[in-house]
Order: structure tokens, then C-alpha cells, then sequence
């Protein structure tokens, strides 16, 4: 059955997991609960009428329980398959909330989380006020707006686990756009600050004094050098080719190289928390 997957497309993967599934003797209900799926959404899967994501194929194969060559070859089959896009209009239809889920349970099995951000505070830093400033410009109801905030928060439980390498990468004019007032600003950087100094998580700042060689195209999460996510103006990408994914690993390291750590990074931040402060103290 292994060989058998090579050079599979993605239209047939979803027929070689119905007879995996089958031959395992587990029902499609307690397979999709265990892949943190709805069972509509593996049923598509299995009869072709859903591309599966390898995230998507890792956590099916998982709950069936197969081996550990098997999971690999399936899971690289549709890895090299390349890159998904999701609009974000087809996400705000399906509901935000269920997104922040998805990317919690993601969260939940990487060992290495590597981010840029050149445009907004990474999302596992992001203040209660600050997240609610970033999803406002997307028309959500207040129902659903609350709901996402408060799946955002739940996410935020992973960066207490030690087990886990949280890496993030930001630009100084991050640290400067106003999302909120000078106040709540002064708050989320010293969230920052405070989240800095856990042993497990390494924040670091791309200061505008550094002469760049690259460009801070977008921002970019890498988990564990198997897939990468984008978020572009209009859609959210998902580029698991394993030679896409070491681009982007290439560029981290990169402006992580150029970029402030440590005590440094924090004496960048502060400062910049307390030019809030008095902008606040004399408004």
C-alpha cells in the first residue's frame, strides 16, 4: 500500500483514506471527531470533492492510527502538492471563530513555531483591545466578533508550554502603528516585553537604524519546516512544497539575523511604550 502512493494526485488521495479507513474497521464519525473535523468535511475529502490540505490528510491518518511509514507517504503526497489559497470572504462565510480552532489545533502539534510580522503584533501577542482594533476592519458581527476574540485568547494558552519554540520576528514600524489609543498601545508593548522573557519564546525587533538587504514583503507563520501560511490582502495561503517552505525559512533567518534581542530588544520597546505614555500624559 505504501508504493502504491507515489506520485498519487490529489484527487485520488481522498479515495486511498476511504479504504484506509475502511480497512481499519473505524467509522467515518470517530475518525473526523479525532481529526478535529466536521464529518461533512471528511466525507468530501474522501470522495474527491475536497482537496485535502496535508494538515488535513496528517490528522486523518492520525485518528485511523497507521503506521509511521505510511502517515509520511501520504502526508508528503499532498505536501508537494504546493500551495492552497482561502479567500477570506469564503472564511467569514464558514465563520472566523472556526478559523481561530483550526489554528489552535495546528498550534496544539507543532514543536516549532517560526513568524514574521511586518505589519500588525503577531496574534499570540495581541492584547484583548488590540485584537479586537485588528478584526474590526473585517464587518463581523458583534456576535462573531466576540467569538473570534475569545478564540484568539484561547490560542494564547500555548505560549505557556515549554515543550514548544515560539520565534517571532517583527519590524520596528510594528511597534508604531496605531491601532489603538496611546494607552492601550503603552499595554500591548508591554505584553511584548513581558512575553520576551519566558526561556521557550524569542521575540526579536527589525529596527529601521539596520541597512536591510531584503524586503518585508508580507507577514508568514512556519510550522515545524513543514508548511508555511500567508496572509495576503485577500486571502490566506497554505504552501506546504517542501522547496517553498525552505524559502521562507531562508528569509526568517535572514531578518532574524539583522534583527534586536534580548535586553536590546526590549530597551527598543520600552522606549517607544514610553513616548506612548507621555503622549497619553499630555493629550
Amino acid at each position: 500500500m505504501v508504493g502504491q502512493v507515489r506520485g498519487v494526485n490529489r484527487a485520488q488521495l481522498g479515495a486511498a483514506l476511504r479504504a484506509l479507513r475502511q480497512a481499519s474497521g473505524k467509522e467515518a464519525k470517530a475518525v473526523a471527531r479525532s481529526a478535529l473535523m466536521s464529518p461533512s468535511k471528511l466525507s468530501k475529502i474522501e470522495n474527491a470533492k475536497l482537496a485535502p490540505s496535508a494538515t488535513d490528510v496528517e490528522r486523518i491518518l492520525i485518528a485511523i492510527g497507521v503506521s509511521e511509514e505510511i502517515k509520511a507517504e501520504y502526508t508528503d503526497a499532498a505536501r508537494t502538492a504546493g500551495t492552497e489559497t482561502t479567500e477570506w470572504r469564503l472564511l467569514k462565510r464558514v465563520g472566523v471563530h472556526k478559523g481561530q480552532q483550526e489554528v489552535k489545533a495546528l498550534e496544539a502539534q507543532m514543536s516549532v513555531l517560526r513568524m514574521f510580522q511586518p505589519a500588525l503584533v503577531p496574534g499570540l501577542l495581541q492584547t484583548p483591545e488590540y485584537i479586537r482594533a485588528v478584526l474590526q476592519r473585517h464587518s463581523l458581527s458583534e456576535d462573531t466578533l466576540n467569538r473570534t476574540v475569545s478564540g484568539r485568547l484561547e490560542r494564547q494558552a500555548v505560549l505557556y508550554d515549554s515543550t514548544k519554540s515560539l520565534r517571532f520576528v517583527i519590524t520596528e514600524p510594528v511597534l508604531r502603528w496605531r491601532l489603538v489609543e496611546p494607552s492601550m498601545m503603552a499595554a500591548q508593548l508591554d505584553r511584548i516585553v513581558s512575553m520576551s522573557r519566558l526561556s521557550h519564546i524569542d521575540i526579536r525587533v527589525v529596527p529601521l537604524s539596520v541597512q536591510q538587504h531584503d524586503v518585508a514583503n508580507h507577514s508568514f507563520a512556519i510550522r515545524d519546516n513543514r508548511m508555511v501560511t500567508v496572509e495576503t490582502v485577500h486571502a490566506e495561503v497554505l504552501v506546504t512544497d517542501p522547496r517553498d517552505v525552505e524559502i521562507y525559512v531562508e528569509k526568517f533567518h535572514g531578518f532574524e539575523r539583522v534583527a534586536l534581542s534580548g535586553d536590546d530588544m526590549r530597551s527598543l520597546v520600552e522606549g517607544i511604550r514610553d513616548d506612548f505614555l507621555r503622549e497619553q500624559e499630555t493629550g
